[in-house]
Protein backbone atom coordinates (compact mmCIF):
# COMPACT_ATOMS: atom_id res chain seq x y z
CA UNK A 1 0.00 0.00 0.00
CA UNK A 2 1.43 3.38 -1.01
CA UNK A 3 0.40 6.96 -0.27
CA UNK A 4 1.34 10.26 -1.92
CA UNK A 5 1.47 13.27 0.41
CA UNK A 6 2.25 16.96 0.10
CA UNK A 7 4.47 18.22 2.90
CA UNK A 8 5.91 21.66 3.70
CA UNK A 9 9.40 22.50 2.50
CA UNK A 10 11.76 25.45 3.06
CA UNK A 11 10.87 28.71 1.35
CA UNK A 12 7.08 28.27 1.67
CA UNK A 13 7.22 25.45 -0.85
CA UNK A 14 5.69 21.98 -0.91
CA UNK A 15 7.18 18.57 -1.70
CA UNK A 16 5.40 15.60 -3.22
CA UNK A 17 6.35 12.50 -1.20
CA UNK A 18 5.48 8.83 -1.75
CA UNK A 19 5.48 6.45 1.23
CA UNK A 20 5.15 2.67 1.00
CA UNK A 21 6.46 -0.57 2.46
CA UNK A 22 6.43 -1.58 6.11
CA UNK A 23 4.86 1.34 8.07
CA UNK A 24 6.91 0.53 11.16
CA UNK A 25 10.00 -0.63 9.30
CA UNK A 26 13.47 0.84 9.01
CA UNK A 27 13.12 4.14 7.08
CA UNK A 28 14.69 3.97 3.61
CA UNK A 29 15.11 7.36 1.93
CA UNK A 30 15.30 6.63 -1.82
CA UNK A 31 16.60 9.05 -4.45
CA UNK A 32 15.48 8.17 -7.96
CA UNK A 33 17.38 8.90 -11.17
CA UNK A 34 17.00 11.81 -13.54
CA UNK A 35 14.44 12.78 -14.72
CA UNK A 36 11.92 11.32 -12.30
CA UNK A 37 8.92 11.99 -10.09
CA UNK A 38 6.99 9.83 -7.67
CA UNK A 39 4.95 7.00 -9.11
CA UNK A 40 4.61 3.48 -7.80
CA UNK A 41 7.73 1.38 -8.51
CA UNK A 42 6.68 -2.16 -7.54
CA UNK A 43 10.12 -3.84 -7.78
CA UNK A 44 11.60 -1.48 -5.17
CA UNK A 45 8.43 -1.20 -3.09
CA UNK A 46 8.11 -4.99 -2.85
CA UNK A 47 11.82 -5.40 -2.05
CA UNK A 48 11.56 -2.77 0.69
CA UNK A 49 8.61 -4.57 2.26
CA UNK A 50 10.47 -7.88 2.17
CA UNK A 51 13.43 -6.16 3.84
CA UNK A 52 11.26 -4.72 6.61
CA UNK A 53 11.73 -1.16 5.37
CA UNK A 54 9.49 1.89 5.10
CA UNK A 55 10.22 3.35 1.67
CA UNK A 56 10.12 7.15 1.38
CA UNK A 57 10.87 8.96 -1.86
CA UNK A 58 9.97 12.33 -3.32
CA UNK A 59 9.78 14.39 -6.48
CA UNK A 60 12.76 16.73 -6.39
CA UNK A 61 12.12 20.46 -6.71
CA UNK A 62 10.40 21.36 -9.99
CA UNK A 63 9.44 17.77 -10.78
CA UNK A 64 5.88 16.47 -10.46
CA UNK A 65 3.97 18.29 -7.74
CA UNK A 66 7.03 19.62 -5.89
CA UNK A 67 7.53 23.38 -5.91
CA UNK A 68 10.59 24.64 -7.75
CA UNK A 69 13.32 26.55 -5.98
CA UNK A 70 14.54 29.99 -7.00
CA UNK A 71 17.55 29.65 -9.28
CA UNK A 72 20.69 30.54 -7.28
CA UNK A 73 22.92 33.16 -8.87
CA UNK A 74 25.72 30.63 -9.22
CA UNK A 75 23.41 27.80 -10.29
CA UNK A 76 21.99 24.87 -8.31
CA UNK A 77 24.21 22.45 -6.39
CA UNK A 78 23.50 18.98 -4.99
CA UNK A 79 24.08 20.35 -1.47
CA UNK A 80 21.08 22.67 -2.00
CA UNK A 81 18.83 19.59 -1.62
CA UNK A 82 19.79 19.22 2.04
CA UNK A 83 16.96 21.45 3.27
CA UNK A 84 14.31 19.44 1.43
CA UNK A 85 15.71 16.11 2.62
CA UNK A 86 15.80 17.33 6.21
CA UNK A 87 12.22 18.57 5.88
CA UNK A 88 11.09 15.10 4.77
CA UNK A 89 12.83 13.36 7.67
CA UNK A 90 11.51 15.88 10.18
CA UNK A 91 7.96 15.68 8.83
CA UNK A 92 7.86 11.93 9.46
CA UNK A 93 9.73 12.29 12.77
CA UNK A 94 12.54 10.07 11.51
CA UNK A 95 15.69 9.84 13.58
CA UNK A 96 17.80 7.03 12.13
CA UNK A 97 17.46 6.04 8.47
CA UNK A 98 19.30 4.40 5.58
CA UNK A 99 19.47 5.80 2.07
CA UNK A 100 19.81 4.59 -1.50
CA UNK A 101 20.40 6.60 -4.69
CA UNK A 102 20.21 5.34 -8.27
CA UNK A 103 22.06 7.06 -11.15
CA UNK A 104 21.33 10.80 -10.80
CA UNK A 105 19.99 10.08 -7.32
CA UNK A 106 23.34 8.69 -6.20
CA UNK A 107 24.86 12.08 -5.30
CA UNK A 108 21.90 12.71 -2.96
CA UNK A 109 22.54 9.49 -1.07
CA UNK A 110 26.18 10.54 -0.72
CA UNK A 111 25.02 13.98 0.46
CA UNK A 112 23.07 12.31 3.27
CA UNK A 113 26.12 10.24 4.21
CA UNK A 114 28.35 13.34 4.23
CA UNK A 115 26.07 15.73 6.12
CA UNK A 116 23.74 13.64 8.30
CA UNK A 117 26.06 11.34 10.21
CA UNK A 118 23.87 11.81 13.29
CA UNK A 119 20.87 10.26 11.47
CA UNK A 120 22.13 8.36 8.42
CA UNK A 121 23.10 4.80 9.39
CA UNK A 122 24.32 3.74 5.93
CA UNK A 123 24.12 4.69 2.27
CA UNK A 124 24.31 2.92 -1.07
CA UNK A 125 24.66 4.15 -4.61
CA UNK A 126 23.55 2.13 -7.62
CA UNK A 127 24.90 3.03 -11.06
CA UNK A 128 25.60 6.52 -9.74
CA UNK A 129 27.27 9.37 -11.52
CA UNK A 130 30.55 10.61 -10.07
CA UNK A 131 31.43 14.31 -9.65
CA UNK A 132 31.93 16.03 -12.98
CA UNK A 133 35.12 17.57 -11.57
CA UNK A 134 36.44 14.25 -10.25
CA UNK A 135 40.22 14.23 -10.52
CA UNK A 136 41.40 11.96 -13.32
CA UNK A 137 37.87 11.04 -14.46
CA UNK A 138 36.79 11.46 -18.10
CA UNK A 139 33.15 12.07 -17.22
CA UNK A 140 31.64 11.37 -20.66
CA UNK A 141 33.89 8.54 -21.87
CA UNK A 142 31.70 5.59 -22.80
CA UNK A 143 28.40 7.44 -22.38
CA UNK A 144 25.60 7.17 -24.89
CA UNK A 145 25.64 10.13 -27.35
CA UNK A 146 22.45 11.67 -25.94
CA UNK A 147 24.05 12.06 -22.52
CA UNK A 148 27.17 13.62 -24.03
CA UNK A 149 25.01 16.14 -25.92
CA UNK A 150 23.14 17.00 -22.74
CA UNK A 151 26.38 17.66 -20.86
CA UNK A 152 27.54 19.98 -23.63
CA UNK A 153 24.28 21.93 -23.44
CA UNK A 154 24.45 22.20 -19.64
CA UNK A 155 28.01 23.52 -19.89
CA UNK A 156 26.63 26.53 -21.83
CA UNK A 157 24.55 27.67 -18.85
CA UNK A 158 20.98 27.55 -17.61
CA UNK A 159 19.36 29.33 -20.56
CA UNK A 160 21.02 27.18 -23.22
CA UNK A 161 20.35 24.05 -21.23
CA UNK A 162 16.67 24.93 -20.78
CA UNK A 163 16.37 25.48 -24.54
CA UNK A 164 17.99 22.11 -25.18
CA UNK A 165 15.60 20.41 -22.76
CA UNK A 166 12.59 22.17 -24.30
CA UNK A 167 13.43 20.33 -27.51
CA UNK A 168 14.54 17.01 -26.06
CA UNK A 169 12.35 16.77 -22.95
CA UNK A 170 9.04 17.76 -24.57
CA UNK A 171 8.23 14.23 -25.84
CA UNK A 172 8.17 13.00 -22.24
CA UNK A 173 4.97 14.98 -21.71
CA UNK A 174 3.15 12.36 -23.77
CA UNK A 175 5.50 9.41 -23.34
CA UNK A 176 4.02 5.97 -23.89
CA UNK A 177 5.49 2.69 -22.75
CA UNK A 178 6.14 1.77 -26.37
CA UNK A 179 8.04 5.02 -27.02
CA UNK A 180 10.14 4.55 -23.89
CA UNK A 181 10.89 0.91 -24.66
CA UNK A 182 12.07 1.79 -28.17
CA UNK A 183 14.25 4.61 -26.88
CA UNK A 184 15.72 2.59 -24.02
CA UNK A 185 16.38 -0.51 -26.10
CA UNK A 186 18.72 1.45 -28.35
CA UNK A 187 20.49 3.18 -25.48
CA UNK A 188 21.46 0.24 -23.28
CA UNK A 189 23.95 -2.57 -23.70
CA UNK A 190 22.95 -6.10 -24.62
CA UNK A 191 23.01 -7.28 -21.02
CA UNK A 192 20.35 -4.69 -20.08
CA UNK A 193 17.95 -5.22 -22.98
CA UNK A 194 16.03 -8.13 -21.38
CA UNK A 195 15.22 -5.77 -18.50
CA UNK A 196 13.27 -3.42 -20.81
CA UNK A 197 10.02 -5.27 -20.16
CA UNK A 198 6.56 -3.81 -20.90
CA UNK A 199 6.08 -3.34 -17.14
CA UNK A 200 9.36 -1.48 -16.68
CA UNK A 201 8.73 0.66 -19.78
CA UNK A 202 5.28 1.55 -18.41
CA UNK A 203 6.83 2.61 -15.10
CA UNK A 204 9.41 4.79 -16.87
CA UNK A 205 6.76 6.37 -19.09
CA UNK A 206 4.66 7.21 -16.02
CA UNK A 207 7.56 8.75 -14.09
CA UNK A 208 8.75 10.69 -17.15
CA UNK A 209 5.26 12.11 -17.74
CA UNK A 210 4.90 13.10 -14.10
CA UNK A 211 8.38 14.65 -14.01
CA UNK A 212 7.45 16.95 -16.90
CA UNK A 213 4.16 18.40 -15.68
CA UNK A 214 5.94 21.68 -14.78
CA UNK A 215 7.87 21.69 -18.05
CA UNK A 216 11.66 21.57 -17.97
CA UNK A 217 12.23 23.31 -14.62
CA UNK A 218 12.95 20.18 -12.61
CA UNK A 219 15.08 18.56 -15.28
CA UNK A 220 17.04 21.79 -15.81
CA UNK A 221 17.90 22.30 -12.15
CA UNK A 222 18.52 18.59 -11.57
CA UNK A 223 20.90 18.35 -14.51
CA UNK A 224 22.75 21.55 -13.68
CA UNK A 225 23.31 20.35 -10.11
CA UNK A 226 24.59 16.95 -11.21
CA UNK A 227 26.87 18.41 -13.86
CA UNK A 228 28.33 21.12 -11.63
CA UNK A 229 30.43 20.84 -8.47
CA UNK A 230 28.25 19.18 -5.86
CA UNK A 231 29.01 21.55 -2.98
CA UNK A 232 30.14 18.96 -0.45
CA UNK A 233 33.29 16.91 -0.02
CA UNK A 234 33.26 13.12 -0.26
CA UNK A 235 36.04 13.11 2.36
CA UNK A 236 33.39 14.26 4.85
CA UNK A 237 31.65 10.87 4.65
CA UNK A 238 32.03 8.95 7.89
CA UNK A 239 29.09 6.50 7.67
CA UNK A 240 29.28 3.12 5.89
CA UNK A 241 28.70 3.29 2.13
CA UNK A 242 28.34 0.69 -0.62
CA UNK A 243 29.03 1.42 -4.28
CA UNK A 244 27.15 -0.78 -6.78
CA UNK A 245 28.04 -0.51 -10.47
CA UNK A 246 27.99 -2.77 -13.52
CA UNK A 247 30.83 -2.94 -16.01
CA UNK A 248 28.34 -3.06 -18.93
CA UNK A 249 26.58 0.21 -18.06
CA UNK A 250 26.22 2.62 -20.99
CA UNK A 251 23.91 5.08 -19.22
CA UNK A 252 26.43 5.84 -16.46
CA UNK A 253 29.76 4.30 -17.50
CA UNK A 254 31.58 1.95 -15.18
CA UNK A 255 34.41 4.47 -14.70
CA UNK A 256 32.03 6.52 -12.53
CA UNK A 257 31.44 3.64 -10.13
CA UNK A 258 35.13 2.75 -10.04
CA UNK A 259 35.99 6.38 -9.29
CA UNK A 260 33.48 6.54 -6.43
CA UNK A 261 34.76 3.24 -5.05
CA UNK A 262 38.24 4.76 -4.92
CA UNK A 263 37.21 8.11 -3.45
CA UNK A 264 34.41 7.44 -0.94
CA UNK A 265 36.20 6.72 2.35
CA UNK A 266 35.93 3.07 3.39
CA UNK A 267 33.36 2.25 0.71
CA UNK A 268 32.29 -1.36 0.22
CA UNK A 269 32.72 -2.20 -3.46
CA UNK A 270 30.21 -4.12 -5.60
CA UNK A 271 31.75 -3.64 -9.04
CA UNK A 272 30.05 -6.31 -11.11
CA UNK A 273 31.53 -7.63 -14.38
CA UNK A 274 28.29 -9.12 -15.73
CA UNK A 275 25.87 -6.29 -14.90
CA UNK A 276 24.70 -3.15 -16.64
CA UNK A 277 22.48 -0.24 -15.64
CA UNK A 278 19.14 -2.04 -15.47
CA UNK A 279 20.19 -5.51 -14.34
CA UNK A 280 20.56 -3.98 -10.88
CA UNK A 281 16.76 -4.31 -10.70
CA UNK A 282 17.37 -8.01 -10.20
CA UNK A 283 19.64 -7.29 -7.23
CA UNK A 284 17.31 -5.14 -5.13
CA UNK A 285 16.93 -7.73 -2.36
CA UNK A 286 20.72 -8.08 -2.22
CA UNK A 287 21.24 -4.31 -2.27
CA UNK A 288 18.79 -3.70 0.59
CA UNK A 289 20.19 -6.59 2.64
CA UNK A 290 23.65 -5.08 2.19
CA UNK A 291 22.32 -1.67 3.25
CA UNK A 292 20.95 -3.17 6.47
CA UNK A 293 24.23 -4.99 7.06
CA UNK A 294 26.18 -1.75 6.63
CA UNK A 295 23.93 -0.18 9.24
CA UNK A 296 24.72 -3.00 11.67
CA UNK A 297 21.20 -4.46 11.38
CA UNK A 298 20.18 -8.00 10.52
Amino acid sequence: MSEVLEIPAPGHRTLEVLVSGDPIGLPLLYHAGSPSAVVDFPPLQDAAERAGMRLITHSRAGYGGSSPKPMPTTGPLIVDDLGDLTAILDHFDIGAFVTLGWAGGGPRALLCAATMADRCLSASTVASVAPVDGAGLDWVAGMVPANVAELAAAAQGARAYAAYLAREFAPFLDATAEMVAESMYGAVTAVDRPMVTPEYAAFLAATFRRSAIQGVTGARDDGLAIMSRWGFDLDEIAVPVSIWHGVADAMVPFAHGAWLADHVPGARHHLLPDDGHLTMLGRLDEILADLRDLAGLR
